[in-house]
């Protein structure tokens, strides 16, 4: 029995969920201002850390101390200069990458490669110039994006984790572990775990310990130092800090790639995205 070529073509058209909308025009706006932010923060702060690529726990430092807990340098040995990362009492041979970088006839001796700074030359004056006018634009930024969370519903719609979401975490892990992703109007409750703890942990942590570090507002403030145990140790926590947030953005971005790029990108660049076949209409705008 053959099927007619109205049949037929419903048979092979691929079946597609709503097309919703899902990201306010502020929190577009605000995720791609963070983006830009987070890669000058990033490399114009190892421009900065290799200055003094060494990380201490405490007020004081120097080479009457031992309270280092993570160091880049440059050693010579027998078989010529080699790089040397010391992380907590262990030592590793990181040549061509930290404490010796570049080329057998050009070797640099500094903590990170020239390709992961900003600027790619040893300018601490620059680096901290553009270091400090990003941080203060993210610390605009996230303003704005927290005062109209609130106001749009935001926060407590798509962030705040509920009762159900966090019964339904081990389910939620399992499925990513599988690569099984349902597209809708809400985040699912990593999504929202992990947003909120870069959100509230990270971005403040990092603010915090940034402002911990600079002498001008130790004077205003004391109680910043006291609160983090020296600006040594403050130090070393904006570094670990930012250590996990780049993490995250690894992992945020390899998620996109897994869900979908296109559609992932398509909301975060006009708001609609297209939800999973059998989406309810009543979880977003239908298009």
């Amino acid at each position: 029995m053959s099927l007619s070529r109205e049949n037929a073509q419903s048979i092979d058209a691929p079946v597609r969920g709503p097309l919703i909308y899902r990201q306010s025009l502020a929190t577009r706006l605000t995720h791609w201002t963070w983006a830009v932010c987070l890669f000058f923060l990033l490399l114009s702060g190892l421009q900065i850390f290799n200055a003094h690529p060494t990380l201490y726990i405490g007020n004081e430092s120097g080479f009457g101390y031992d309270n280092a807990v993570l160091s880049m340098r440059a050693v010579d040995t027998e078989n010529g200069p080699q790089g040397r990362t010391n992380i907590l009492g262990h030592e590793f041979n990181t040549t061509g990458v930290f404490g010796l970088s570049g080329t057998a006839g050009d070797l640099d001796v500094r903590g990170f490669p020239a390709a992961l700074t900003i600027p790619s030359y040893r300018d601490l004056g620059t680096g901290r110039v553009i270091h400090f006018f990003f941080a203060w634009l993210l610390v605009a930024t996230l303003l704005i994006w927290l005062i109209a969370s609130v106001f749009n519903g935001h926060l407590r719609r798509d962030l705040a984790p509920t009762r159900t979401d966090l019964k339904n975490l081990p389910r939620d892990v399992s499925e990513h572990v599988r690569f099984q992703f349902h597209h809708g109007r809400s985040y699912n409750v990593l999504q929202k775990l992990s947003y909120c703890a870069v959100f509230f942990i990270l971005f403040p942590l990092i603010i915090a310990t940034g402002l911990a570090m600079s002498p001008g507002m130790d004077a205003g403030f004391p109680w910043l130092l006291e609160i983090f145990g020296g600006r040594q140790t403050a130090r070393t926590i904006h570094f670990v800090a930012m250590f996990l947030l780049v993490s995250f953005v690894a992992v945020h971005v390899l998620m996109v790639l897994a869900a979908g790029p296109f559609n992932e990108l398509r909301s975060m660049i006009t708001g609609w995205y297209r939800a999973s076949p059998g989406t309810p209409e009543s979880e977003g705008d239908k298009r």
